[in-house]
């Protein structure tokens, strides 16, 4: 009798695990894709997240982006249902990828009970799921105690952020016509979050500097309720370095990271995208 491992954790590309975390912890990573006109790549196997936003500042084309093939799934949940006893995949909201709904369906054809969870977010709130979840099994948490702890967390977790690119997010079928619109119009930046798995518009501000200050209070008027927040950003390190150590000296209690914005989520909003993520305690 071959002795199976407990759980087998499984995700996609947009939680932007450290490579490190994904080998030590039995997290399988199944990758969404992007393509500029013929040529298609692997998020992140085939292109980093910095090639992939010089490719997109230099692109005449607007990239496309797709979900895992059910196959794919199916292919895993074959070879995970021989080493592991259960498997518990988390993955980007269902409103905006059907990567949750190929996995579900994936492990039905393949008779493999796996727990799929639809973290109804992506970036380092999903990230994040996953990270809590190893963490309760080295506590020696109880498979259906991790199981419903993590069904939690969805309606817990939050992203709130102003986009780089509004042209993006609507070509993208992202954020509707009307608010576009009237961005571009008079040159209004947008605050966006995640609401019940959707995009919605927030808020809407007339300058560059009152983004950061609207995006402050908002993070103050939440901070009571986190320990763990990233700052997430399109590839502007420098900036969200800035803001990390600000927020630092202020919330001294609250850890914070940054996060870059994976490729995929990244085609949506652009070059330049800023924001916070967390989940409430």
């Amino acid at each position: 009798m071959i002795h199976k491992h407990e759980i087998a954790w499984v995700t996609d590309s947009t939680a932007s695990l450290p490579e490190e975390f994904i080998k030590n912890n039995h997290v399988y990573v199944v990758p969404l894709s992007i393509s500029f006109g013929d040529e298609s790549y692997l998020e992140g196997v085939d292109i980093t997240a910095e090639d992939f936003y010089q490719k997109l500042a230099s692109s005449k084309v607007l990239p496309k982006t797709s979900q895992p093939a059910i196959g794919e799934f199916v292919e895993l949940y074959k070879e995970l249902k021989e080493k592991y006893k259960h498997a518990i995949a988390i993955h980007a909201s269902s409103s905006l990828t059907g990567t949750y709904q190929a996995s579900v369906a994936a492990s039905s054809i393949v008779e493999y009970q796996v727990d799929v969870i639809d973290s109804k977010i992506g970036s380092y709130p999903l990230g994040k799921m996953i990270y809590d979840g190893v963490e309760m099994q080295k506590q020696g948490k109880s498979y259906s105690e991790i199981v419903a702890y993590l069904r939690t967390l969805p309606d817990k977790a939050r992203l709130i952020m102003a986009p780089g690119s509004l042209e993006q997010l609507h070509k993208g079928g992202r954020l509707s016509t009307t608010q576009v619109f009237i961005g571009s119009l008079i040159k209004l930046k947008l605050i966006v979050q995640f609401d019940d798995g959707k995009v919605v518009l927030f808020d809407k501000i007339r300058t560059e500097k009152k983004v950061k200050e609207r995006l402050f209070k908002i993070f103050e008027e939440a901070s009571h309720l986190v320990e763990e927040a990233s700052i997430i950003h399109a590839n502007i390190q420098e900036t969200a370095e800035e803001w990390r150590a600000e927020l630092q000296k202020k919330y001294p209690a609250i850890r914070f990271t940054t996060t870059m914005f994976s490729p995929v989520p990244g085609t949506h909003t652009g070059q330049g995208t800023i924001g916070f993520a967390w989940i409430n305690k």
